[in-house]
């Protein structure tokens, strides 16, 4: 059984190491962001280095004591990088710096955005974000407006949406703001 813990936590790791890696990509270059959320990708590492302990009694070759001592360190370097991660965010979700504003969809009810008002106060600039919503907990961002307080959502058909006099075609894949 012990043996099944080694290969399990092993798989495990690879693939919240996979997921971070994807989502600090999609988050970088504005793609859809398909991994779940930190906390559970926290608790997938927390999980892996469960299983790996457990599977550090599996000596049965030299590689499956190098998978279990490999799955033990990456899985505690992961889960201390997500513990941070996943802190920093709440402290400064907590503080007001995104704001939830309001929901818009299509006629068709294919597209929904997610309206936030950012605010770093001191430390930066203020504005507004969109977010296109997809399947599961995927998210796209999609528009993005620095010094705006309020926005304006009209659909002109069910690929179209303009924003604050910014047209945008989804169907196109077309962003405002993002780079």
């Amino acid at each position: 059984m012990r043996k099944h813990y080694n290969f399990w936590s092993f798989c495990l790791i690879i693939s919240c190491l996979v997921l971070t890696g994807y989502s600090l990509y999609s988050n970088l270059n504005h793609r859809w962001i398909i991994a779940p959320p930190n906390y559970i990708l926290l608790i997938i590492s927390l999980l892996a280095l469960i299983l790996g302990v457990f599977g550090l009694t599996d000596k049965r070759t030299g590689w499956t004591k190098t998978r279990s001592w490999l799955t033990v360190i990456l899985s505690s370097l992961t889960t201390i990088g997500l513990f941070l991660i996943v802190s920093f965010s709440l402290l400064f979700s907590s503080m007001g710096a995104n704001e939830y504003i309001k929901t818009v969809s299509s006629d068709n009810n294919k597209y929904s955005i997610d309206f936030y008002r950012f605010n770093a106060g001191a430390a930066g600039s203020f504005g507004i974000r969109g977010e296109l919503n997809g399947p599961l907990w995927f998210k796209k961002r999609i528009y993005l407006e620095h010094n705006a307080e309020e926005v304006e959502v009209e659909w002109e058909n069910d690929h179209k949406v303009t924003i604050n006099n910014h047209t945008l075609k989804l169907d196109e894949e077309d962003t405002y703001g993002y780079q």
